[in-house]
């Protein structure tokens, strides 16, 4: 049988590889993912890192957490940057393992710049961030034709943990057809109430999917207006993926999972609805 790693990159001593992990799912580390797991000496890793993941570092890699979750004591980000720093100078192959994308809010580039700073190789290894991976186990693509040709990634909090307010909602408002937005459900009321302000419909579909890509995965399909009381009722906690438009109402029919379970899936989610694209 061929090595499947046979030509693939060694990490070098006193090198850190920054890798994404993807949204949980094992299934969906790249190759290059596995590569530096089975390598590492250690493993600096994110609190959304799916512990099987981690299962496939070799036994005598060092686990280190360095998770940052909102609202909870986390490590400072600097202190984060350093460690990678100190753990190359002692001449450990370092993997840092992030949940999804390493440049997708997942503070990627302030590791690599610090990287840079102290003169540390480093290289960067895409992973499949949840905004996208983690809606198409929801069965809600990103994009599609009948929908959208344009689509807006935010952040729903700033490092202050407030709604960043350089945010132009009502420029992505009219804009954007579909807002996939990281770390909002906490402030999901202001977003609803910005958007709904700069003219989005009332009840223009919302969906929250938590944990997404793993077997925790719940999915909440709501409106705009409805969002904020809906996922206070349900009781959903983050970590979760909030997406705003048409597209939501595709999960009547690409709902592969629920699929897999028995639902029956539509074969016209719109119902011949004439949609407007305004982008």
């Amino acid at each position: 049988m061929t090595d499947m790693f046979a030509g693939l990159p060694e990490l070098e001593p006193g090198s850190v590889w920054l890798v994404g992990a993807g949204p949980g799912d094992p299934g969906l580390l790249t190759l290059h993912a596995a590569n530096a797991l089975r390598q590492a000496d250690v493993i600096v890793h994110d609190a959304l890192v799916n512990g099987d993941c981690l299962k496939l570092a070799k036994a005598s890699a060092a686990l280190e957490f360095a998770g940052k979750r909102g609202g909870k004591p986390s490590p400072k980000q600097r202190d984060i940057s350093l460690r990678l720093v100190e753990l190359a100078r002692e001449g450990k192959r370092v993997l840092r393992l992030k949940g999804g994308d390493p440049f997708v809010f997942g503070r990627g580039g302030e590791e690599a710049l610090t990287l840079v700073e102290h003169r540390i190789p480093f290289r960067i290894v895409p992973g499949i961030t949840a905004g996208i991976g983690g809606l198409a186990y929801a069965g809600i693509p990103v994009t599609h034709r009948e929908v959208n040709h344009a689509v807006t990634f935010l952040t729903g909090h700033d490092s202050s943990g407030v709604v960043p307010d350089r945010i132009n909602w009502e420029g992505i408002a009219k804009g954007s057809p579909v807002i996939v937005m990281y770390m909002a459900m906490k402030h999901i009321g202001q977003i609803s109430a910005n958007l709904m302000a700069a003219g989005r419909s009332p009840d223009e579909p919302v969906a929250f999917v938590c944990n997404a890509a793993t077997p925790e995965q719940v999915v909440l399909e709501t409106t705009l207006s409805s969002a904020e009381a809906d996922v206070t009722a349900s009781g959903l906690e983050p970590p979760a993926i909030v997406v705003v438009g048409e597209v939501v109402r595709l999960r009547a029919s690409l709902d592969w999972l629920g699929a897999l379970d028995g639902r029956a899936l539509a074969p016209d989610p719109f119902s011949s609805r004439i949609l407007r694209n305004s982008a």
